[in-house]
């Protein structure tokens, strides 16, 4: 199965919107879900914050500030075909 993991922050509207693409497209598609709150953990700050919201697709980083619905879609798909 594949995992999608969502880095998000508190406060954060574009997180928020991400949330809800992925929530929309997991309504269709099988995947497992992680959603990591970076806020307070100094490691992932650095590394994810002036990113978020994050998506990474099996480890691979996919989005980046938004989500495209449809590019997640396309995303998932082309990588159940590996």
């Amino acid at each position: 199965m594949r995992r999608v993991v969502l880095y998000t922050a508190a406060g954060c509207h574009l997180c928020d919107r991400a949330r809800a693409v992925v929530d929309a497209v997991r309504a269709d598609v099988a995947f497992a879900l992680e959603e990591v709150d970076v806020t307070g953990v100094p490691a992932l700050e650095a590394e994810y914050r002036e990113w978020l919201p994050v998506v990474e697709i099996d480890g691979e980083r996919a989005f980046v500030y938004f989500v495209p619905e449809d590019a997640l879609r396309r995303r998932l798909a082309a990588q159940s075909q590996r």
